[in-house]
């Protein structure tokens, strides 16, 4: 693939790197910068023949075969349009939009004008993700009641992050995309989700949006998601997920802890992880940042479905459903009840009803709980189908 890089920044560079260096066959030949300056210095550190502050003259180039933005949430649906009007296909890093609105309409606009689109969502790529979700889709947790994602750091690195008008939010829009989707995965993308309550505070930051937050997202079939999601966490990168079923467990650790611990004077320590906050003492370097983080698998899944003609495992749709979660928690912050979510398009199953929970024992009884005692013997916690009493039964 012959890609334009739209942003020559922090994630632009994470791509890149990324791109280069994992299928060995990709390359980026565009780079566009809002600073010429940025966009000379990407150039000749990644061999990129053409750069410009110019996005539609990046996007034209007749060498360019796909778009990637990696640009300011502000400039995501410009980029789109100009993919659009010149039929590139064109994967955009998240959020899609700054709200549900922008990304129903880029929504729109790629499905119309028939271009390959896919939304970078990277720690649904993660390998630790990866294995727990086709876990949970072969029945090891049974049905899926709760899924829990944290993001949390000190807070992003560009500038723009933290202008609203630019960003389109805070750590909602920021992290909890991420969370939203990881959550979604786990208890089934085709599962609707229907209301969201959310708390969000400004606690730390000086800044107009939030810079922490915890939501619960209520899904059709019962099950639980929850996000939280901070710019003031100290310490690095906090990735966490747990996922609770009727059969099982799934606890990951996806970057804070990494299973290696370096200590260091700084004498001679440099960069450590992405959002460390320290090169001196103990440190948990990461062995792959991207492999870790899911970017070498998010592009392999991007560029193979574009070559062959199907869709990635994450579309504008995907990205458009986070958003109108997104918004609905935005909007319960301000309101602390329960908003629903407003999707114009649900393309996901329809009329699922909670699941029977009950699981029978035999003919008379419900099975409440089995255990093993520390004197031998098992127990049985069983409750009567026809009257409900709860009642203790000893299997010796």
């Amino acid at each position: 693939m012959k890609i334009a890089m739209l942003g020559s920044g922090f994630i632009g560079r994470f791509y890149t790197d990324s791109i280069q260096g994992y299928r060995s066959k990709d390359k980026v030949v565009s780079v566009c910068s809002r600073k010429e300056e940025n966009a000379r210095k990407f150039a000749e550190k990644y061999k990129v023949d053409h750069y410009t502050t110019d996005i539609e003259e990046s996007i034209s180039h007749p060498n360019v075969e796909v778009v990637c933005v990696s640009l300011p949430n502000n400039l995501h649906e410009e980029a789109v349009m100009l993919c659009c009007k010149h039929k590139k296909p064109v994967l955009v890093t998240k959020p899609l939009g700054r709200n549900a609105e922008e990304a129903f309409r880029m929504l729109e606009a790629v499905e119309k004008a028939g271009i390959f689109n896919g939304y970078l969502e990277d720690l649904v790529y993660t390998p630790k993700y990866l294995k727990a979700e086709e876990s949970i889709r072969n029945g090891a947790l049974g049905r899926i009641l709760w899924a829990k994602s944290r993001e949390t750091h000190p807070g992003p690195h560009s500038d723009w992050f933290w202008d609203k008008s630019q960003s389109g939010g805070g750590c909602i829009l920021d992290l909890g995309c991420h969370c939203v989707e990881i959550a979604r995965g786990y208890i089934g993308k085709d599962i609707r989700p229907l209301e969201v309550m959310c708390w969000a505070d400004t606690q730390v930051k000086p800044i107009e949006a939030e810079d922490h937050a915890i939501g619960l997202v209520k899904y059709e079939n019962g099950a639980i998601g929850q996000f939280e999601v901070s710019w003031t966490f100290r310490g690095g990168l906090d990735l966490r997920d747990e996922v609770m079923g009727t059969e099982g467990t799934v606890w990951i650790n996806g970057f804070l802890r990494t299973g290696m611990d370096m200590f260091s004077t700084g004498k001679g320590s440099d960069y450590v992880s992405e959002k460390s906050e320290s090169n001196t003492g103990w440190m948990f370097p990461v062995g792959d940042e991207l492999n870790e983080l899911g970017y070498n698998h998010m592009f392999a899944d991007m560029f193979d479905s574009l070559e062959n003609g199907k869709s990635p495992s994450e579309t504008f749709y995907d990205g458009y459903v986070v958003n109108a979660v997104l918004d609905a928690a935005l909007r319960s912050a301000q309101t602390r009840i329960w908003e629903p979510v407003d999707l114009k398009v649900w393309r996901g199953k329809t009329g699922v009803s909670k699941e029977n929970y009950q699981q029978s024992y035999d003919d008379q009884f419900y099975l409440v709980k089995e255990e093993m005692t520390h004197y031998g013997t098992k127990k049985l916690i069983l409750k009567d189908k026809k009257t409900g009493k709860i009642v203790e039964k000893i299997v010796d």
